[in-house]
């Protein structure tokens, strides 16, 4: 019988010491920032300054003769007519999608196993995934946006982004060769939480040497985003085309 009873308590002070694991776990994981909302462009006090570079300032990229010769090949294909992706409803892509999205905000829906970011910009999803949610490289697809991968590292979310496409339409343009990596920070600033990026592209084929760039972002409070449809303009023309050729017009 006492050695039931030892054994019986020996089980129930496991449960307990697992169990305030799972807890203090738990709680870790609630102290990790929260970077949940809806984020627009940061302004600082000057009017008109915004985190990163400005328009203006923006520094020559190391390319690659290669990168050089498909961006100008590119190039000599749309100048001439002005057409752009995002004229054919097409997202910007990684990185340029969370550089800016031509200024448009973003919402941050953030869980244990996974963050999921909504640039306004074309509706464009972006998902990052954690844990048992990441697949296996062999099972992953080339797309614009990649395929992300977050880790925490204290306070700051580390995002590695790969299985990308060639994109030679950004800024930012790179092969399929790029890796990006993302380090985000949450502070505050005039009592208004601020979310700084700070991304880091690697890509032999298309520059000689890793870029940076630095993207800084404030909350919204209650704030939302709007429904962004491209295609609706393109519909409302079609729609006036088939009234002028309908009969009796």
């Amino acid at each position: 019988m006492v050695h039931r009873m030892i054994a019986s308590f020996q089980v129930s002070l496991a449960v307990l010491v697992f169990a305030s694991l799972g807890f203090a776990q738990a709680r870790g994981n609630t102290e990790r920032p929260d970077f949940s909302g809806v984020w627009t462009n940061y302004q600082s006090g000057q009017p008109g300054q915004r985190g990163g570079r400005g328009a203006g300032t923006q520094a020559e990229l190391p390319y690659t003769p290669e990168a050089k010769r498909k961006m100008d090949e590119y190039q000599a294909l749309v100048r001439p007519t002005g057409d752009t992706p995002g004229g054919y409803c097409l997202g910007t892509g990684m990185p340029g999608s969370m550089l800016g999205s031509g200024g448009y905000p973003m919402e941050v829906i953030q869980r244990a196993d996974q963050i999921t970011v909504v640039y306004e910009a074309h509706n464009e999803i972006r998902r990052i995934y954690f844990g048992n949610r990441v697949i296996p490289v062999a099972d992953r697809l080339p797309e614009r946006n990649g395929y992300s991968v977050g880790r925490w590292e204290g306070n700051t979310l580390v995002v590695e982004t790969e299985q990308l496409t060639e994109i030679v339409s950004q800024r930012f343009a790179h092969s399929a060769q790029a890796k990006i990596v993302e380090r985000y920070t949450l502070t505050e600033e005039n009592g208004r939480k601020v979310l700084t990026a700070e991304m880091t592209l690697t890509d032999p084929a298309f520059y000689t040497k890793p870029v940076s760039e630095t993207k800084r972002w404030s909350i919204v409070p209650n704030g939302f985003l709007m429904t962004y449809e491209c295609n609706e303009p393109l519909w409302e023309r079609h729609l006036e085309e088939l009234k002028k050729k309908a009969p009796g017009k």
